[in-house]
This record gives C-alpha cells, structure tokens and sequence, in this order.
C-alpha cells in the first residue's frame, strides 16, 4: 500500500488535522506542531496529546504514515553561535514534541550560510547540529530535505545531502525526504521517462535509495534549473505529470509517506484519488 496525502492544518488543534486527512481520503498527511513562523514553543498538556493519539487510532493512521514538517525560522547551519544555538535548541524541542505525540519522523529543511561562510563550513555545520540533536533526543528519524537551492540555501545538490549525512554519528536515525520542485528547480530534470531515471539513478549512486523516508510531491511554477521555489498543482506547473506517475510506478513508495505541498488546496482530494489510481 503507497500513503498518499497532503500538509494539512492543525487549526484548532492537533486531533482536527488527522480529521481533515481522513476526508481527503489521504493514507498519509504532514502537519506542523508548532507555529513554523514563530520561534515560541508550544507545550501540549497530556488532554491533547491524547486527542491526538486517539483520532490517529481511529482513523487508522501509523505513525509511519505521518511526516511532520519543522518550523521554517530553524537554520541548523547558521553561522553565527548565538542564533545557531537558538536554532538548535528549536529543532531539539520539535523533535522532544513528536516523541511526546507517538510520531517516529520529523522532516526539516538543512540550513542556509547567508553568505558569512561557505557551502563547505554551512555543511558541516549541520552534520554538528543533527549529532547534538540525535544525542539529546531517542527514536525519531530525522528527514532531511532537498531544497531548491534559492538565496544562500544549502542541500540544493545529492553531494550536499551526502556530505551532510556523510558525519552523522547515528546513521539509522537520518534520512531524506525528496521535494520534486525543489529537485526540478535545483537542476534534476524530470520532464521525460529518462530524465527521471537519470535523477533517482543519480541520487541512488550518491545518497541511496535506502535513505528515502519521504517525498513532496509538486509541480514548479518556476522554470528548470530556476534556484526558485514556486510549488504548484500536478500538471500545472513546468515539470507536469508524467514524472509523478513515473515516480510511482518506478520508486517504491511504500515504505513512506508521499505528501502533497500543491498550492490549490481545492485540488488534493481529486490529486490524491490520481496517485492512489496508479
């Protein structure tokens, strides 16, 4: 079986986002659990940590098939120690929280070097900043994700992702979460049955397909090779949807979650019903 979902909203609680999940008749789904634009932190008392527990049961839903997303202001390759340390400490407690909720992933973004060090030093940067967090933390799995390699982003390159998981200490608890967007923006074609092979043979050399935990599944709105990140509805961007009926035949996707990041959120169900059809 392939879980197939999308990024839904916790908006009124944790328990609500497995609801609207269930209705979109998604086998898989992402959320927040924490405001990812905020850096305060949110404590859930044991009622809502039971809530959540409970709709997760109900509704049939592993934490296997769960791909929570951390906050977006985290910047594990900051360059200067204070706002890494602030970093840090953030990514700790997003991971202690899906613990407390029973989730065994955490998918996050690598960092960025603002132009004060280079790609190199931002690198390995990250690789300290997951050790810290592994050794803090016990049980879940740290995704990491592909960007698209927009500003002074890193993790835009299969060299990059390596690199960094190259120095984790703990290999069994790291892994990879692959956006196509953002591997489309970045310069890995996916336009033709070849140049998809092309990418997933490219990433298997260097990273290993073993190390794929997850996928975001969007079109671009920006053009090849853009170093833009402009996600769209499957079909209506410039990658279209032959890579993702490509990707589902081709990758075994039952081993994790695939999860939709599409910007017409009135198109998931009808997205969702396509993938699950192929």
């Amino acid at each position: 079986m392939r879980y197939i979902g999308a990024h839904v909203s916790v908006l009124g609680g944790l328990d609500k986002a497995v609801i609207r999940a269930h209705k979109l008749g998604a086998t898989a789904f992402a959320l927040f659990t924490n405001n990812p634009l905020r850096w305060t932190t949110v404590t859930f008392n044991n009622e809502k940590i039971s809530n959540f527990k409970l709709a997760c049961k109900t509704f049939n839903y592993s934490s296997h098939q769960i791909l929570p997303h951390s906050g977006y202001l985290i910047n594990l390759g900051h360059p200067f120690h204070d706002c890494l340390n602030k970093s840090r400490l953030a990514f700790i407690d997003e991971i202690v929280r899906c613990r407390k909720l029973g989730l065994q992933l955490l998918n996050f973004h690598p960092g960025s070097h603002l132009n004060k060090i280079s790609e190199k030093d931002c690198l390995e940067i990250i690789s300290d900043s997951i050790n810290l967090a592994l050794e803090k933390t016990v049980k879940v799995k740290l995704v990491i994700e592909n960007t698209a390699g927009q500003g002074t982003n890193v993790g835009y390159s299969f060299e990059h992702l390596i690199s960094i998981i190259d120095k984790i200490e703990d290999k069994t608890r790291i892994g990879v979460c692959l956006d196509t967007c953002h591997l489309f923006s970045s310069g890995y074609d996916l336009r033709t049955e070849q140049s998809c092979e092309q990418t997933f043979n490219c990433f298997n050399s260097i990273v290993g397909l073993n190390y794929l935990c997850g996928m975001h599944f969007n079109d671009s709105k920006s053009k090849f090779n853009s170093r833009t990140d402009r996600h769209h509805n499957l079909g209506k961007g410039y990658i279209g949807k032959l890579a993702f009926r490509w990707i589902i035949k081709n990758i075994d996707c039952t081993r994790f979650p695939v999860i939709l990041e599409t910007k017409n959120k009135n198109f998931w169900k009808k997205e969702i019903h396509w993938l699950r059809s192929l």
